[in-house]
């Protein structure tokens, strides 16, 4: 996730009520310009390679990971490929969601994961590598990288670069099991394909809107301390939300604001519904973006939309409004 590092530098399913559903008609660009790829593409993680940048989605469309390309992140193109076409028979197929591609150096990328793991049976965390952005990216291993059975499993990794090295930070997916949910992190191998520290839990859920569950952790070092974008809530309909918090270190003491930074009550409650799965970058114009998911008005499918935004210290805040 370079595009994070780089806007530092710069700058499940409750469904929503009938009434909101009927009342409400599908949105369309000239409504709603945020919406900058109309298609199924959950999850977006974004990352810049040269001048191109690539999204990578959850499963849909017929492929395991999605992948998009953009030159400043407003227009945007979806490739025809999987670029994670092969799953080892260790994972099963169906559930492969929340990726996010690293450049670990020049030409090698790699790709995390969330699947389903065959034994232990929860979801967990793998790792797949390749020399192209865009794929195809080949599984690592005969293992899960991150898949604690007794949290529940591990989802939704995203990594972030400190002075250290490379970090990984991701979910146990607790709410599966009636456990709590920990945002957590741990230090990354060079290559990126082992985790070489104990892992360090950062937040859980522990406010009213955040329901039993954050996820989908977004890292920013920042005016040397870490702001953290999370989601939170049930991602099937409109308590699904974004939070923020912040802290002078990785150990904390973290806090967090006490408002949701985006949910489907912003901008007056007729733009969005359900927004999450969040990342950030940078146009090239300078201009900073938060990348996101939001379900069309009929609950069908999450399209991916970008929200310009700009930091107030340690806050991100949304400059539309």
């Amino acid at each position: 996730m370079l595009a994070v590092t780089a806007l530092a530098a710069a700058t499940a399913g409750c469904a929503p009520s009938e009434t909101s559903e009927a009342s409400e008609p599908a949105p369309t660009q000239k409504q709603n310009p945020t919406r900058v790829l109309d298609e199924e593409f959950a999850d977006p993680d974004i990352l810049q390679v040269g001048d191109t940048y690539y999204a990578y989605a959850t499963e849909g469309n017929r492929k395991n990971v999605q992948v998009a390309t953009s030159t400043d992140l407003l227009e945007w193109e979806q490739l025809a490929e999987d670029a994670l076409p092969e799953l080892p028979s260790w994972i099963i197929p169906g559930k492969t969601w929340a990726p996010e591609v690293t450049e670990v150096a020049d030409g090698q990328f790699v790709l995390y994961f969330t699947g389903t793991n065959f034994s232990p049976t929860v979801q967990c965390i793998g790792v797949a590598t390749a020399t192209d952005p865009a794929g195809p990216f080949t599984v690592v291993g005969d293992e899960m990288l991150v898949c604690p059975e007794e949290e529940g499993g591990a989802i939704d990794a995203s990594t972030f670069v400190t002075d250290e090295g490379l970090h990984l930070v991701w979910k146990n997916d607790g709410n599966c099991c009636d456990k709590d949910t920990w945002i957590q992190t741990a230090p990354l191998s060079a290559d990126g394909l082992s985790l070489t520290g104990e892992p360090l839990k950062l937040v859980k859920q522990d406010l009213s809107w955040e329901g039993n569950l954050v996820e989908a952790p977004t890292v920013v070092p920042r005016d040397g301390g870490y702001v953290l974008l999370y989601s939170s809530n049930d991602y099937g309909g409109l308590p699904y939300k974004v939070g923020q918090a912040s802290a002078p270190a990785l150990e904390g003491p973290w806090e967090k604001a006490q408002e949701p930074f985006l949910s489907s009550d912003s901008f007056g409650g007729d733009r969005y519904i359900g927004p999450g799965g969040q990342d950030l970058a940078v146009a090239p114009d300078g201009q900073a973006y938060l990348l996101f998911h939001s379900w069309d008005a009929a609950v069908t499918y999450r399209s991916m939309h970008a929200e310009p935004v700009e930091w107030k210290g340690a806050e991100l805040v949304l400059t539309d409004s």
